[in-house]
C-alpha cells in the first residue's frame, strides 16, 4: 500500500529539507515538494497531513540492553532512590503488592548511592536483611557493575570470609570479616543466578512489551545486548526472537550484540551455533557483533584507569577482560569476519582496547568497524588515535547528567575536559553513534540528543555547559542516531536517511527539533513512528 506523508519538514541531511514523502512496501519511494510527490497518489494512497510536523529518519539506539528494559517493568521500581531507607521501604511494599513476584526472591536494578541524601554508602546485607530474611534479595547500582544482597543470598552462594573470589570480581568483606554482601563485577553473574529465571512466555512477554516503549519514544531500531546477559540460556533466546519475528511479531529492527562467558563458548557459536546462520538482507531480525567487557564503571569506581582515581588513592578500578584473552577474541571475530564491540570507560580500558583492535584489522585497518562502546575517560593523544585508526565510538550523552557531578572528583579536571569529547571526535572525523546504555538511562532518545547539544544535565546546570566546547549541533546529534547508527551495523545505504530506496523507517514529532529552543529538545515526543512503511505507534493527539 502506497502512503504518503505531505506538509512535512522532512529531514533529509544537514540544511536540506523536503515537504512529502511516498513509501510502498516497506521503502520510501519519492522526496520532494508537496506537489511533486501528491501527484503520485491514485484512489488506493493513503495521504497523512503532517501539519508542517518535523519528520526524521527513524531512530536507531545503537547499544542497550532491550530485553532489561521489559525486566525492569516487571521488577521493584527502585532507580533513582533517595537513600538506603527508602529502598527498604519499597523493596517491602512491592513484597506486599505483588507476593507472586517475590515468592523465589527479588532481583532488581537502580540503586546510585551518589543520589542517596542521608549518606554516600553502598547498602550492604545487613541493610536488605531488613527487606527479608526468608527470601534472597539481589538489587543492582545503576551501572550493573555492583550489587548488594541480602545474607539469605550469601547463604544460598555458599560464601564465608574464607570463600575464593570469582574470577574477574570480588565479594566484599565487612569488619567482622566475613561477605558484607557488595558483589563487584563478574561475581555479580554468580549472585544474580540465584534469583529464577523468567520463563520463556514471560520474556516474550517482556520483550512487547520493550518493543511498544521503544516505540513510543520514536525508535525503529535497536542493537541490543541481550544474549550472554540478561538472557544467559543462548539457544533459548535465539530460538525465542527468531519465533516472534518468523511469525511477523516483531514491532521494529533488532540486531544481536552477544557475550559469551568463555573463548570456547565463542569458538563454538562460531562454527555451529548462530553466527553460523544466514538472516536474510531485508530481515529484521539480524545477527551482530561479539561484545566484551573490558572494565566496569566510573560511578562504582571500577572503570579502569591509567592513573589512580583523584578520590580513592590506590584503586585504578578492574580490568574483565585479560588482554592475552581479548586478544584472542579478537583473532577469533577477524578469522570469521564478525564485527567486536567492547565496553570501555577507563582511559586504559579505552587504551588496551584500541590496542587488540588494531592487532586484529584486516590490512591494517577496521574493516569490520570494531566499536567502543561509552569511551568516557580519554585524553586527546587517545583521541587522535581513535581517529587515525577509523574506531566507531558508540557514546551515551545522556550519561552526563550524572556524570558531570562526579567527574572530575573521580578523573580531575584536566582529564574531565578532554573526556566525553563527543564534539572533538565528530569533528576530527571520526564515526559516531548515540545509543542510551537503557535501562541503565531511559531509552528516550531525546534527552540524550538533548545533552549532547546542550552538555547541561536535566535541570539546566551549569549555565554554558559542561566543558561546552564539547557541544555538538542537532544535526550532528539527529545524525548520530540515524546515519552513524546504521554504519554501526553496516546498513548505510539501507536507513538512517529519509532517501529513496531507504527503508521506509520514520518518526513525526511533536515539535521542530531543529529550530525549538534547546532546553525544550529532552520533552520532544513522537507523534507517529513508521517502521517499514507500518505505523507502529501514534499519539492519542495525532489524528491521521
Amino acid at each position: 500500500m502506497k502512503t504518503i506523508y505531505y506538509n512535512a519538514k522532512v529531514y533529509v541531511e544537514r540544511g536540506q529539507f523536503a515537504q512529502a514523502v511516498a513509501t510502498e512496501d516497506g521503502l520510501i519511494k519519492k522526496v520532494g515538494g508537496n506537489s511533486q510527490v501528491l501527484a503520485l497518489a491514485d484512489h488506493d494512497t493513503v495521504r497523512i497531513d503532517c501539519k508542517g510536523r518535523t519528520l526524521l529518519p527513524g531512530l536507531n539506539d545503537s547499544h542497550l540492553h532491550f530485553m532489561q528494559l521489559g525486566e525492569s517493568m516487571y521488577q521493584v521500581p527502585i532507580d533513582g532512590v533517595s537513600s538506603i531507607g527508602e529502598m527498604i521501604r519499597i523493596c517491602r511494599e512491592f513484597m506486599t503488592q505483588h507476593p507472586e513476584r517475590v515468592a523465589r526472591g527479588i532481583h532488581a536494578a537502580g540503586w546510585n548511592q551518589d543520589l542517596f541524601t542521608d549518606s554516600k554508602r553502598m547498602p550492604d546485607r545487613h541493610d536488605l536483611d531488613k527487606i527479608s530474611t526468608e527470601i534472597p534479595i539481589v538489587l543492582e547500582r545503576v551501572c550493573g557493575h555492583i550489587l548488594s544482597t541480602n545474607t539469605k543470598a550469601i547463604e544460598m552462594l555458599g560464601l564465608t570470609g574464607a570463600s575464593p573470589h570469582y574470577p574477574d570480581g570480588d565479594f566484599l568483606l565487612g569488619d567482622d570479616g566475613e561477605p558484607n554482601g557488595i558483589f563487584t563485577e563478574n561475581a555479580c553473574n554468580f549472585a544474580k543466578d540465584i534469583i529464577p529465571d523468567f520463563t520463556i512466555e514471560e520474556r516474550r512477554s517482556i520483550l512487547m512489551e520493550s518493543m511498544d516503549r521503544a516505540l513510543s519514544y520514536g525508535l525503529t531500531s535497536v542493537q541490543s545486548n541481550d544474549v550472554g546477559t540478561s538472557f544467559m540460556d543462548g539457544p533459548a533466546a535465539f530460538r525465542m526472537f527468531r519465533d516472534v519475528y518468523e511469525k511477523g511479531q516483531g514491532k521494529l529492527r533488532y540486531r544481536h550484540q552477544v557475550c559469551f562467558n568463555d573463548l570456547d563458548a565463542f569458538r563454538k557459536y562460531l562454527s555451529e551455533g548462530e553466527f553460523t546462520r544466514k538472516y536474510a538482507p531485508d530481515s529484521w531480525l539480524t545477527i551482530g557483533p561479539l561484545k566484551l567487557f573490558k572494565d566496569g564503571s566510573l560511578g562504582a569506581r571500577t572503570a579502569l584507569m591509567k592513573h589512580d582515581y583523584a578520590d580513592d588513592p590506590g584503586n585504578r578500578g578492574l580490568t574483565w577482560i585479560k588482554p592475552g584473552d581479548m586478544d584472542e577474541y579478537c583473532r577469533l571475530a577477524r578469522e570469521h569476519g564478525v564485527q567486536v564491540v567492547t565496553h570501555c570507560i577507563g582511559d586504559e580500558a579505552v587504551e588496551e582496547t584500541v590496542a587488540a583492535y588494531e592487532k586484529a584489522f584486516v590490512d591494517g585497518k577496521n574493516k569490520l568497524r570494531h566499536a567502543l562502546v561509552h569511551c568516557q575517560i580519554t585524553d586527546r593523544a587517545l583521541i587522535d588515535r581513535i581517529v587515525k585508526d577509523d574506531i566507531l565510538v558508540i557514546a551515551q550523552p545522556i550519561f552526563l547528567d550524572y556524570d558531570m557531578h562526579i567527574v572530575e572528583d573521580r578523573c580531575g579536571r584536566e582529564l574531565s575536559s578532554t573526556s566525553y569529547a563527543f564534539g572533538s571526535l565528530h569533528r576530527k572525523g571520526a564515526h559516531v553513534s548515540y545509543s542510551t546504555d537503557c535501562p541503565v538511562e531511559s531509552c528516550n532518545p531525546f534527552p540524550n540528543i538533548y545533552m549532547a547539544v546542550t552538555r547541561k544535565d536535566k535541570a539546566g546546570r551549569p549555565e554554558g555547559g559542561f566543558f561546552p566546547q564539547e557541544c555538538v549541533d542537532v544535526a550532528t546529534a539527529v545524525d548520530a542516531y540515524t546515519q552513524e547508527s546504521a554504519y554501526a551495523e553496516f546498513m548505510e545505504n539501507r536507513k538512517g536517511r529519509i532517501r529513496e530506496n531507504y527503508y521506509a523507517d520514520l518518526v513525526l514529532l511533536d515539535r521542530d527539533i531543529f529550530t525549538v529552543d534547546p532546553m525544550e529538545i529532552k520533552d520532544i515526543r513522537p507523534l507517529l513512528t513508521v517502521v517499514g512503511g507500518k505505523i507502529m505507534y501514534r499519539d492519542s493527539s495525532f489524528s491521521v
